[in-house]
C-alpha cells in the first residue's frame, strides 16, 4: 500500500518540486497539496493522508500552528518539516522537533530545478523507506492483530534486556554486576532521526554535577546544530555547547559536533582531551559521523567512555561501537519502543555489542549510575 502525502507550502515551486520528488517514488502517493496552514487542516481531515510535508515558516499559520490545530483537532498524521536554512527556521523545526515532527529536510539552494529535485529526492528517500516501516508496524500492532513472535536480539554477553518497568521501579538487574564495570571517565551519544526530541528528554533529567564530560554527534547541518545546543543548555543542568576546534573537554558540560563538520577526540598535553574539527568526507553519508567520533575515542581512549545509541535511521555508530565495546567500554542502546526510527539502536542490538538496551525515560538514570559507580 502506497504512503499517502499531503504537500504543504506557500510557494508554488516548492510544491511542485516537492509533489515531483514524491510521485518519482513507486510506493508513495501525493493526495493532495495546500498553500496555508488552514486548508492544510481541512485537507488532513478529508484526505486521511499518512504524512504532511509541512513548510514550517508560511504567513497565516506557520507550521508549529499547523500541528497544534492538527493535534487539537485529533488528527493522526506524521509531519515532515521543510525548512529554509535560516535562523528563524532553524528555531522553529527545533520547536517542531521536539513537538513531535518525524523528521526535517532543508530546502535546496541549487542553481537549476533538476538539480533541486535530485537533492530533495536524496532526502526523501530514507525517510520514506522509514516512514512506510513505522506505517507497517503500527498496522501489525493495531487491536485485533496477530503476530508471530520475533526472537530477542542478541546482547552483549553477560548482560540483559530491562524493559520499561524493570527499568523504572529500581529492579535489580538479573545478571550479578550486570550494570557495574569500569566507571567511564566520559560519555560519548551517537543519534539522527528523533534526536533533538530525545536528546531534550535525556538532559531533562541528567545531573549538572554528573562528574564527566559528554560528547555528542547528532545528524544534523550547519546552523541547526548551534541553535540544538542553545535550546539543550536552557533546559538543562548540564551546559551544552557547540564543539569547537582544539576545545578541551571538561566535566559536567557536553559538546555538540557542528554541522557539517567531522569531529574528533583526541589526548592533548597535560593530560586534556580534545575536540578537533575537520571537512574529511562524510562517513555512512554524514558528517559529522558518529562512527567517525566513536572510532577516535575508541582508539585514543579504550575503554574509559559509557557510549549511548540513541533513535536515528541507518547504521552510523554500529562499527564504533564494535570498536568501543571491544575495548572494554560500555554500551547503551534506546529500545524500539521509543524510537522515532529504530535503525542506529538496532544495527548495534543486532550485532551483539549492546550491553543493555533501555527506553528513553531510563537512560539519564542509567548514564548517572554507572558514572557514580552504582546500581540505578
Amino acid at each position: 500500500m502506497a504512503v499517502k502525502v499531503l504537500v504543504v507550502d506557500d510557494s508554488v515551486l516548492y510544491r511542485r518540486v516537492l509533489s515531483e520528488a514524491l510521485n518519482s517514488f513507486p510506493d508513495v502517493e501525493v493526495v493532495g497539496s495546500a498553500v496555508n496552514g488552514a486548508y492544510a487542516v481541512a485537507k488532513v481531515r478529508d484526505l486521511h493522508p499518512d504524512l504532511v510535508t509541512l513548510d514550517i515558516e508560511m504567513p497565516g499559520m506557520n507550521g508549529i500552528e499547523v500541528m497544534e490545530a492538527l493535534r487539537g483537532a485529533g488528527l493522526d498524521v506524521k509531519v515532515l518539516v521543510i525548512s529554509s536554512v535560516t535562523v528563524s527556521g532553524g528555531r522553529l523545526t527545533l520547536q517542531a522537533l521536539e513537538n513531535g515532527a518525524f523528521d526535517f529536510i532543508t530546502k535546496p539552494a541549487g542553481s537549476s530545478l533538476k538539480e533541486n529535485l535530485r537533492s530533495i529526492r536524496e532526502e526523501l528517500a530514507p525517510r520514506l523507506r522509514a516512514l512506510a516501516h513505522r506505517i507497517e508496524i503500527k498496522k501489525i500492532l493495531r487491536p485485533g492483530a496477530v503476530t508471530e513472535p520475533r526472537p530477542a536480539a542478541p546482547l552483549a554477553r553477560g548482560w540483559s534486556r530491562l524493559g520499561p518497568q524493570a527499568a523504572g521501579n529500581g529492579c535489580k538487574p538479573a545478571a550479578p554486576g550486570m550494570l557495574i564495570g569500569r566507571r567511564p571517565e566520559m560519555v560519548v551519544i551517537g543519534v539522527s532521526t528523533g534526536g533533538p526530541k530525545a536528546l531534550a528528554t535525556l538532559f531533562a533529567t541528567l545531573p549538572g554535577n554528573l562528574g564527566v564530560p559528554i560528547v555528542i554527534v547528532q545528524h544534523m547541518p550547519p546552523l541547526f546544530t548551534q541553535l540544538l545546543a542553545t535550546n539543550l543548555s536552557a533546559k538543562s543542568a548540564v551546559a551544552v555547547r557547540e564543539a569547537g576546534h582544539d576545545e578541551a573537554i571538561v566535566a559536567n558540560t557536553a559538546y555538540l559536533a557542528p554541522g557539517g563538520k567531522q569531529m574528533r577526540l583526541v589526548p592533548g598535553s597535560g593530560g586534556a582531551r580534545l575536540l578537533q574539527l575537520s571537512d574529511d568526507p562524510p562517513e555512512n553519508a554524514c558528517r559529522p559521523s558518529v562512527d567517525y567520533l566513536f572510532r577516535s575515542v575508541a582508539n585514543h581512549f579504550p575503554g574509559k567512555a559509557l557510549a549511548v545509541i540513541l533513535t536515528g535511521m541507518g547504521d552510523d555508530g554500529a562499527r564504533g561501537l564494535r570498536l568501543l565495546k571491544g575495548g572494554g567500554s560500555t554500551v547503551i542502546a534506546q529500545d524500539e519502543a521509543s524510537c522515532v526510527v529504530y535503525g542506529m539502536p538496532k544495527a548495534a542490538v543486532d550485532a551483539g555489542i549492546v550491553n543493555a538496551v533501555l527506553p528513553l525515560e531510563a537512560i539519564a538514570d542509567r548514564i548517572t549510575a554507572l558514572v557514580r559507580g552504582s546500581q540505578p
